[in-house]
C-alpha cells in the first residue's frame, strides 16, 4: 500500500511502497477514504522526535486522524463490529518515539474499540477530523484531574436546585480558542451535560455569528485582538473564573487565564509547560493542568521530555467517549468546517503542512496564491485517499 512515511534525516516526509497491515486478534484493518490534518502532525515531521532507522519494519508512518471502511476483523472482534462498517478514529503516527504506524495510509489496522461508527448523514471528510480533537476536548472537560465536569455518557443524577439557587448554581467556563477544532468540540460537548454553564468564548469577531447560534451557544464572545481580559473580567466581577479551557496555549495566554480564575477554578491546557509555546514570569495564581491526548490510546508515550506509561484509566475513558459517539442515530458532534485539499498523500507534505507550519499558531503564514493555500481559520484541512 501507499504511505506518508518520515524521513527523520531530512525533516520531512514522502509517499513510499510500504506493507499491507495485518489485524491481530482483536483488530480491524480499515480502507481508509479521507484525512485530517492537525498541527502536531507538522510538528513532528519537521522535527522528528526520534532518529533515523536503517530497519524497515519501523517505518514510521505519519499523521493521526482518518475515516475509512472496515475491510478486515480480527477473530476476537465482537460481532457488532462488520465489515464494510464506516468508521472513524486516530492514530500516534510520529508523535512519540516509538514506531507505531499512523494513519496517513491506504490502510491502517486499530483496535476495534478505538473506533467510533460514522452515522449515514456524516462524510468521511467530515468524520475524519473529529476522533483526535474531540477526544482532546472530552479528556479536558470531563477529566477528575483536569476541568472535573460530569460527561454525558456517565450517570448523572439531576441536581436539586431551590428556585433561588437556580441562578446563583450556573458557572462560568471560558474557552480561548473557542473557533479551534478542540474548542468547538469542548462547547458541543458541554451543552450535552445537564449542568447548565455561562459559556464565555475568546475567539476572532469575525466568527461570533456562527458561535453564537446552537450547537455552541455562547452566552458571551470576545475578540482575541481586544483587551480580552479586561472584558473578561467585566463579565466575572463576582469572583472570577469557575473553569477554563486555553485551546492554544502559546505566549502568555495561559498565565492570563490564569489570573482571571477564581481562587478554585480549574484551568487545562492542550500545550505542556515542557513544549515551550507558551511561558510564565513567575509562580501561576492557578496551575493548569496537561493531558496527553495520544494516553487514549493505552500506550506508552515518550515525547519533549515526558515519559506517560500505558494508562488504562485513559483508554477506558476513550472507548467509553467513541462508543458514545457510535450510538446515536443523528450525530451528537456536528463537524468542523472542513476545507477539501487538492491531490492526496503526495500532497499533505508540501501543501497542507506548510500552512500549518511547526505547529505554533504564530508560524502559520501565506506566501502562495492558489485558493486552498490561503491562511487557515476555524475550519479542518482534509486529504482524500483514494
Amino acid at each position: 500500500m501507499r504511505a506518508l512515511v518520515l524521513a527523520p534525516e531530512s525533516c520531512t516526509a514522502a509517499v513510499q511502497e510500504v506493507p499491507t497491515p495485518n489485524a491481530s486478534t482483536n483488530e480491524i484493518i480499515v480502507r481508509v477514504h479521507a484525512v485530517a490534518l492537525n498541527p502536531v502532525d507538522a510538528l513532528y515531521t519537521f522535527n522528528p522526535l526520534a532518529p533515523p532507522t536503517a530497519d524497515p519494519a519501523n517505518l514510521r508512518v505519519v499523521g493521526s486522524d482518518f475515516a475509512g471502511v472496515v475491510t478486515k476483523l480480527g477473530p476476537d472482534v465482537p460481532s457488532h463490529v462488520k465489515v464494510n462498517d464506516r468508521v472513524a478514529g486516530f492514530l500516534q503516527g510520529a508523535s512519540s518515539v516509538n514506531f507505531r504506524p499512523g494513519a496517513f495510509a491506504e490502510f491502517v489496522v486499530v483496535p476495534w474499540d478505538l473506533i467510533w461508527k460514522i452515522p449515514e448523514s456524516m462524510s468521511f471528510e467530515e468524520a475524519s477530523g473529529i476522533s483526535l480533537c474531540g477526544l482532546t476536548a472530552a479528556q479536558a472537560l470531563f477529566g477528575q484531574n483536569r476541568l472535573g465536569v460530569t460527561a454525558p455518557w456517565y450517570v448523572q443524577p439531576e441536581p436539586e436546585l431551590s428556585i433561588e439557587n437556580k441562578k446563583e448554581s450556573r458557572r462560568t467556563l471560558l474557552i480561548y480558542g473557542a473557533s479551534t477544532s478542540v474548542g468547538i468540540y469542548t462547547a458541543q460537548l458541554l451543552r450535552h451535560t445537564k449542568e447548565k454553564f455561562r459559556l464565555v468564548g475568546v475567539a476572532s469577531s469575525k466568527h461570533f455569528q456562527w458561535l453564537s447560534d446552537q450547537p455552541y451557544a455562547y452566552d458571551h464572545l470576545v475578540d482575541y485582538r481586544s483587551d480580552w481580559v479586561g472584558e473578561v473580567r467585566k463579565l466575572t466581577d463576582s469572583g472570577g473564573l469557575d473553569l477554563a479551557f486555553d485551546c492554544i496555549s502559546e505566549g502568555k495566554t495561559v498565565e492570563s487565564i490564569s489570573e482571571l480564575m477564581e481562587p478554585q477554578g480549574r484551568l487545562a491546557v492542550v500545550r505542556s509547560l515542557q513544549g515551550g509555546a507558551w511561558k510564565s514570569a513567575g509562580k501561576l495564581p492557578i496551575q493548569p493542568s496537561y493531558g496527553a491526548v495520544w494516553e487514549g490510546l493505552g500506550k506508552e508515550v515518550v515525547y519533549k521530555g515526558m515519559h506517560l506509561p500505558a494508562n488504562a484509566e485513559a483508554r477506558a475513558f476513550a472507548v467509553d467517549f467513541y462508543q458514545w459517539l457510535s450510538n446515536q442515530g443523528d450525530p451528537v458532534l456536528k463537524p468542523h468546517a472542513i476545507r477539501m485539499m487538492p491531490g492526496g498523500l503526495e500532497r499533505i507534505v508540501d501543501d497542507g503542512f506548510q500552512l500549518l507550519g511547526s505547529g505554533l499558531m504564530t508560524d502559520r503564514v501565506g506566501g502562495r496564491t492558489e485558493d486552498w493555500m490561503r491562511p487557515v481559520t476555524a475550519e479542518k484541512l482534509v486529504y482524500r485517499t483514494d
